[in-house]
């Protein structure tokens, strides 16, 4: 879903649109001549981290003189990436979540890089599960995998401190989360707990907390997918989250949190606890301006027995199907070096990390690795002069991440169904008499109409 390597700024300069992804044969580059490529970059970073990014751009073009990196600011969310599909203005470098991967490559959204990408020194060595994500049915893939993560549990310590509670020993059950969740609120007044629930997270969330407590929303048997939403796990998880804001009124007034959102009133010290990908720190810090003394982050409880399992995702970087074959060989050429060569390659992880921490920006925050885990301990110890992130901190989180069972997002219609579970949850943060059997029996009927449509 929501996806988090540190990202993209700036505004698109007009007089160069024509210069990419252009279907206009008259506007194409001649081979080996200058091209422009607009990338992806995310909106409302610091200036530390626009002159991180601009110091990668210089780096670029100095090594590939032919191409003019043009900044373009984007950031994937449910209810505009479709529209800017449609309309053509995304940029020709862009990100999205490895749920939509194959339904991108089966309708022809993004264009085949299958052969530039096999081309790369890696293409053999990345993690079979998340390699998945960006390939066709044949095999072959289309979009890189840059980035995976597995749901974490994001935590304040300075209202940890204010509660009276430890910030070195966070909850490791759901019981103790709710439990916290209310010393904090009643000895800070702020949110001890809170919940996305719009632009398709609130289904994203809902659906990490159930498979924490060992649910499933699909059911896949060959070609047939049966939707799985209203089971007892799922039944639990909301009722916890009404216990939490109707008995414990331990969630705070706001429950109508986007990404965004919920990310500024973290960093602002508003919350005190909540669900989001492990990797979030960078965007707290770059976006958020969050105070790197008052960040925790853990490992989520997870259900004794039974199949419960951690949510994992990751972000693909894809192309512009109307790129054409200039563009596209001048984009993976982009994608390999600002996202992936530092994850591969000693000499450039260690210019992206120098770059990266000369302008005070995060450098050694905990992710999962794309490739193999030796492949991520050995590009860890490349960059360690310049880590400055507070990693004894975050070792509830690093200690145990790579021991959790990691479980794929559902594969079917994922998006679309996390939309229709935003108002579920909705209905049970703002309605005190919900009926979360009736909600959960209409949207598992709901669900089920969009998995049998084709």
């Amino acid at each position: 879903m929501k996806l988090t390597p540190i990202a993209l700024v700036v505004a698109l300069a007009a007089s160069l649109t024509a210069c990419s992804g252009s279907d206009d044969a008259t506007s194409q580059p001649s081979p080996g001549g200058p091209v422009s490529i607009k990338v992806a970059r995310d909106p409302g970073l610091d200036k530390g981290a626009i002159a991180a990014f601009d110091a990668r751009v210089a780096q670029f073009e100095k090594d590939n003189p032919t191409i003019d990196v043009v900044p373009q600011e984007y950031n994937w969310t449910a209810t505009t990436f479709t529209a800017q599909l449609a309309g053509g203005t995304l940029p020709d470098v862009f990100t999205v979540p490895f749920t939509d991967g194959r339904g991108l490559i089966e309708r022809k959204q993004i264009a085949d890089l299958s052969g530039l990408i096999a081309g790369l020194p890696y293409a053999n060595k990345f993690s079979e599960k998340v390699a998945q994500a960006g390939k066709a049915e044949d095999g072959k893939m289309w979009a890189v995998p840059i980035a995976a993560y597995g749901q974490a549990l994001h935590y304040n310590r300075s209202l940890f401190k204010q509660a009276g509670l430890d910030p070195d020993k966070p909850p490791t059950t759901w019981d103790e989360i709710r439990s916290s969740a209310k010393q904090i609120a009643e000895k800070t007044g702020k949110a001890g707990y809170a919940e996305l629930t719009t632009d398709n997270t609130g289904g994203w969330i809902l659906t990490t907390l159930n498979y924490a407590f060992g649910g499933r929303t699909e059911k896949i048997e060959g070609d047939t997918a049966t939707a799985q939403l209203d089971t007892p796990e799922m039944t639990s998880v909301l009722q916890l989250l009404k216990d939490m804001r109707w008995s414990d009124n331990s969630m705070g007034a706001n429950f109508l949190y986007d990404w965004g959102g919920i990310n500024q009133a973290f960093a602002s010290g508003q919350i005190g606890m909540y669900v989001s990908g492990g990797g979030n720190y960078g965007s707290l810090v770059t976006q958020n301006a969050l105070k790197p003394a008052d960040y925790g982050v853990a490992t989520i409880p997870l259900a004794e027995g039974g199949e419960a399992g951690v949510l994992g995702g990751g972000t693909l970087a894809t192309v512009s199907a109307k790129s054409n074959d200039a563009v596209k060989a001048a984009s993976v050429k982009w994608i390999d070096f600002f996202y992936m060569r530092k994850l591969a390659d000693k000499d450039a992880a260690v210019l992206d990390a120098k770059t990266t921490a000369a302008s005070k920006q995060p450098v050694g925050a905990p992710q999962l690795p794309v490739f193999d885990k030796a492949t991520y301990d050995e590009s860890l110890g490349w960059v360690k002069e310049y880590v400055n992130v507070p990693l004894e901190q975050m070792k509830p989180y690093t200690d145990k991440m790579f021991d959790q069972p990691l479980v794929t997002e559902p594969v079917r219609k994922t998006q679309e169904v996390y939309k229709l579970l935003d108002p579920v949850v909705q209905a049970v943060l703002t309605n005190k008499n919900a009926d979360i059997a009736d909600l959960l029996k209409k949207a598992d009927a709901e669900a089920q109409a969009l998995l049998d449509r084709k």
